[in-house]
């Protein structure tokens, strides 16, 4: 697994997302947080006044408290999400202090950063920001707790590790069910989106656990040994702050090579109005059909630009060429041709996810039976995105007047779309683009004429699918 998943279009919208949340006034993530946190100070509260007694260390206690005050503050990038080492003193904190009272402990630890101008960061919080810190940051508390105080352990011995076990994973387990649900209800974030996020977060969790456990094996009697944790927690507050420059330089770059994407497309309009304004058309209807297909987000990105820049390799096809009203002879053609391959040659220069845009440039022409360019590429070994932009890509220019044709009927375009399904387009991509543009047209019988003495598809000069 890729630890840097901020680098993908999915993981960039979580991570920006993560980023925004608290700073959220929109009622149905008021809503949902007001939810969740209304839950858990319920179930604190309960486990709290129904949970047996037991001794509280108050030195350990108080350095426990400051502890995890201290690491809530050092939020870093984990994948696409944000953690905080707060397991260093989470951990400590339920062999110190009852753990019947550790979650209201949590939320109390949460709320103090906010509360208190003193200790906060930034301007005043909103009531969204607020819930989120005990709906979200502290649910996770109630899962161990629970477990401890059903097994009657309170203290640490190494023959209990069992027990041990199952409270980390009620702490996943009912991080999970409340951080899914928050996301689904604010957002509507698809819970496979965010799996592959927390699979990291609690991979984190579980190495700082173990630092945790051995603290607890020697705290009994010592309270002061919890201090062996402040310099773990200064040195991941170091590595935090280096990470976080880290993925706000890769989003800054994500962004800059979407805007030279943009400014690309700008400047092929420039060069010629109607390439510009068909590829846009293009890139608008693949982003549809892809949509359909149900392609992951990385997918949507590429599809996306490539259709928009499929052409963009024709800047440096002659005006007398490109522009030419008459069929192309084979010299022509074979310049005519080379534009995937400059295309793919300029997106390359400009590198980052735009070097992937250039492959589904290079192959947007591509036949499903092998009979297009560049490469004599067929079926499944042309990628997706350029099998869905070269049937957005023939739609368009079927549908849209050129130099040496008028355009042809949507009706007459649907069924050179079906008659050519498994030779040059790709019949999944074709049966989805029908779908998305069947409100423009009429489906006609299958076996009704395309047109009385036009075959568009006979070969490139005639559909001038360049």
């Amino acid at each position: 697994m890729d630890l840097d998943l901020y680098d993908t279009p999915a993981g960039e919208r979580l991570h920006l997302s993560a980023l925004a949340r608290w700073d959220g006034r929109a009622r149905r993530l008021l809503v949902t947080e007001g939810l969740a946190a209304a839950i858990v100070v319920l179930a604190a509260v309960g486990l709290g006044a129904f949970g047996p007694p037991g001794h509280v260390s108050p030195v350990g206690g108080a350095l426990a408290v400051t502890l995890y005050i201290i690491a809530a503050q050092i939020n870093f990038p984990v994948g696409v999400a944000l953690t905080a080492p707060t397991q260093l003193a989470f951990v400590p904190m339920l062999v110190v202090i009852p753990p019947a009272l550790v979650p209201l402990v949590v939320i109390g630890c949460r709320l103090v950063p906010l509360l208190i101008p003193g200790l906060r960061t930034g301007g005043r919080p909103s009531a969204a920001a607020v819930l989120s810190r005990v709906g979200g940051d502290c649910a996770y508390a109630l899962g161990p707790a629970a477990v401890l105080v059903l097994a009657g352990v309170h203290g640490f011995t190494w023959s209990q590790w069992p027990i041990y076990t199952l409270a980390l994973a009620a702490q996943f387990g009912v991080d999970l069910l409340f951080g899914l649900g928050r996301s689904w209800f604010a957002d509507r974030t698809r819970p496979g989106d965010l799996l592959s996020v927390v699979a990291w977060l609690y991979l984190v969790d579980v190495a700082l656990s173990c630092i945790g456990l051995f603290v607890d094996a020697s705290v009994r009697g010592r309270p002061l040994l919890l201090l062996l944790v402040v310099p773990i927690i200064g040195l991941l507050a170091l590595f935090a702050r280096e990470r976080r420059q880290r993925v706000e330089g890769s989003l800054t770059l994500s962004s800059t090579y979407r805007e030279t994407a943009e400014l690309l497309g700008d400047v092929l309009e420039d060069d010629d109005a109607y390439t510009g304004m068909h590829s846009r058309e293009v890139a608008e209807l693949a982003l549809s059909v892809a949509v359909r297909l149900e392609l992951d987000p990385l997918a949507l990105f590429n599809v996306r630009y490539g259709a928009l820049l499929h052409d963009v390799g024709k800047i440096t096809v002659p005006k007398a060429i490109l522009q030419k009203v008459g069929k192309l002879t084979p010299e022509e053609w074979v310049i005519m041709r080379e534009h995937t391959v400059r295309g793919q040659e300029m997106l390359d220069r400009v590198g980052g996810s735009l070097a992937a845009v250039g492959r589904i440039v290079r192959h947007s022409h591509e036949h499903f039976d092998g009979s297009g360019y560049p490469d004599g590429l067929c079926g499944e070994a042309i990628p997706i995105e350029a099998r869905i932009v070269a049937v957005a890509d023939a739609w368009s220019a079927m549908t849209s007047s050129r130099p040496y044709r008028r355009a042809l009927s949507a009706e007459v375009a649907a069924d050179e779309l079906k008659r050519c399904a498994g030779s040059q387009f790709d019949p999944t991509v074709v049966t989805a683009l029908l779908t998305e543009v069947a409100p423009v047209y009429a489906p006609r019988s299958e076996g009704r004429a395309a047109s009385a003495g036009a075959d568009p598809f006979k070969g490139p000069p005639e559909l001038g699918l360049s």
